[in-house]
């Protein structure tokens, strides 16, 4: 939460007008929100971006490891004696979020490539509604393995370090568009823009550099909506 005030504070002065960063749960309660333009923004999965791109528009993507991508993992507990995702064949699964790419659309075209069918692969599966809770989960032993997002996995581990989440990972997706920052269609062009140039202007601040450090992450770029071909193209298999 301090982070989203100080976050907020930066915005509102790049901006100069009141700008307020609020948590959701779920992806479908982000989108509600942005048609009912009770959100102007949001950080959202790029799943759900080109689901809904037709009333969505592009304002920043995230830079990770200089790159504007990421990867889905499948994680069991440490101990576990998984090694595969074709191990975890009949077992209770955790996704992410029905809307999440990495955690749930690419398990589920991971599998269909293998030839099995998604919906019948795992004995039971449940939605956690956040990839921490996943990582919990699993490492409680709620669930046998869970899809979450590679970056929130490999950014927990270094906060709590090599073992602290008491997780491994045993599958890794193709390279995908990072998380996008998007705006309702609803918006103004002045809007969209001037919160663009405030998000890519972070790297050069002092403030905006704690603020992404905090984040690891690199920077924020305009971004390219090719860079999600290829979650359009899954959702055509898997979705």
């Amino acid at each position: 939460m301090g982070l989203l005030r100080r976050w907020a504070a930066y915005l509102t002065d790049a901006l100069g007008r009141d700008v307020r960063l609020v948590p959701f749960a779920g992806y479908q309660r982000v989108l509600e929100a942005l048609e009912r333009s009770e959100l102007e923004a949001a950080w959202l999965c790029g799943y759900p971006y080109i689901l809904r791109r037709a009333r969505l528009r592009l304002v920043a993507v995230p830079l990770w490891h200089g790159q504007p991508l990421y990867q889905g993992y499948v994680i069991v507990r440490e101990d576990s004696p998984w090694q595969d995702l074709r191990d975890l064949r009949g077992g209770i699964f955790a996704y992410a979020d029905p809307l999440s790419n990495s955690g749930y659309l690419v398990v589920r075209h991971g599998l269909a490539g293998m030839g099995f069918e998604p919906d019948r692969f795992f004995g039971r599966t449940f939605f956690t509604h956040a990839h921490r809770h996943v990582i919990d989960a699993v490492a409680d032993g709620l669930a046998d393995g869970g899809a979450v997002d590679g970056y929130v996995w490999e950014v927990l581990r270094e906060m709590r370090g090599a073992r602290g989440l008491r997780t491994r990972v045993i599958w890794r997706s193709d390279w995908h568009g990072f998380p996008p920052v998007v705006c309702s269609a609803s918006v103004s062009e002045a809007l969209r823009l001037g919160l663009q140039r405030a998000l890519i202007g972070m790297s050069a601040s002092e403030a905006g550099q704690r603020i992404l450090s905090d984040l690891y992450l690199d920077a924020f770029v305009a971004g390219d909506p090719g860079w999600y071909r290829s979650i359009e193209r899954m959702a055509g298999v898997a979705g």
